[in-house]
Formats: C-alpha cells, structure tokens, sequence
C-alpha cells in the first residue's frame, strides 16, 4: 500500500460520520516559495483522472453559442446588465468553477467583469479548439493555486468515491507541482490529506 492510500485511509478512521457528503481536501504546504515573486505565484488548472466527484460548473462567455451540455452561456448583452448589478455579479464569480470565452469577447469580460473574477484566479481561459471538450476537460480539473501564502489547498475526490481514485486524483497534482515548482520535490514541506469536517493527516512524502 502507498504512503497516498495510508492516508486516505486513515482519514476516513479518523473522521466522524456526518449527515453529508464530505470532501476529500489536500493541503500541499511548500518552503523556500518567495509568494512575491510572480513566477511563485501559480494558477493553474489541472485535470484529474477520476474528477472531485461534485458537479463543478462551468460558465461560457460566447455571442456564437447559443446553447452547450454541462455549460451556462453567457452573450456580451448579458455580461454588461450582470455587471451593472455587484450582487449579481459577485454571485457569478463565487459560485462558478471555471469560465472560458470566446477570444474577442476577453476584452469586454475584462472590462465588465474583470474586478470581480481577477481576485478570486479566475479569468477565463479563452476558447481554443472544440469547446465542448474544453468544458468536459474543466469538468473533472481542479484549479492550483499559490497567492500570498506558500501552502496550497484543493478538493481532490469525495468520500463516495473509491481510495485509488482519490489516489490517482492526488498522485497527479504532486506529479504536477514537481514539474511546476522551481526545485520540484524539494520545495514540498509537507503533504496533507483531510476530509471536510475531519482531522487532518500528514502523508510520509518519500524524498
């Protein structure tokens, strides 16, 4: 069994059975990471190999789609009446995942929306290729993000999915963090694994 299993494991013993479906958190704290620098500063989007195992929306900024399975559309009419209302808009950009525009409507959601989706890292990626499989990819990523501090925090799976799917979702972050971290390994103080409402649990990172 690996150290990843272990832990999944683990944190289901030690966590209370409540009366919802709690989420599988990793918790990825990282050293030497100067937060200041740009380059330190990640926000990226990775797809899992099983997905986190809740519905994750996905909102379409497009005026040539009308229309899109697993996706809300949104046209530059509509984008310039939600901005006039901060309620409203603050509420699009809390409760959606992931956006993507098409490529020259990335001005008018910058003007119009910018202030509200910039501070929470999600500017929409724009439209390259076939949509429809952009949005099923976004369907099962989760986003990678490093800001202030060096630590990073992301769902990776629910308690109704199975250990090695869980597994699989957190053996690609880590994989992805080596690549992406300026000394790889070497900058992962330590990995953590939790559910929702439960006790954390350090897993052994083999140096």
């Amino acid at each position: 069994m690996t150290e990843i299993l272990e832990a999944i494991k683990k944190a289901r013993e030690v966590s209370k059975k409540r009366n919802f479906e709690q989420t599988f958190d990793l918790i990825v704290n990282l050293r030497a990471i100067d937060t200041k620098k740009p380059e330190n500063r990640i926000n990226e989007i990775v797809e899992l190999p099983y997905g986190i195992g809740k519905e994750i929306k996905v909102v379409v900024f497009s005026d040539e789609i009308k229309e899109l399975d697993g996706a809300e559309v949104i046209n530059s009419k509509e984008i310039e009446e939600i901005s006039k209302n901060k309620r409203l808009a603050k509420k699009l950009a809390k409760n959606t995942d992931f956006f993507v525009a098409d490529p020259k409507l990335m001005p008018i959601v910058a003007k119009n929306l910018g202030k509200f989706l910039a501070p929470r890292g999600k500017t929409p990626r724009p439209i390259v290729g076939d949509v429809k499989k952009m949005v099923e990819s976004l369907k099962k990523s989760v986003r990678i993000r490093i800001k202030d501090a060096p630590v990073i925090q992301c769902p990776v799976g629910s308690e109704k999915m199975k250990d090695e799917e869980i597994e699989a979702n957190i053996t690609k972050i880590l994989k992805f963090l080596e690549e992406r971290l300026p000394k790889g390994r070497a900058n992962i103080k330590n990995v953590i694994i939790k559910l929702t409402m439960g006790n954390p649990v350090k897993v052994e990172v083999k140096k």
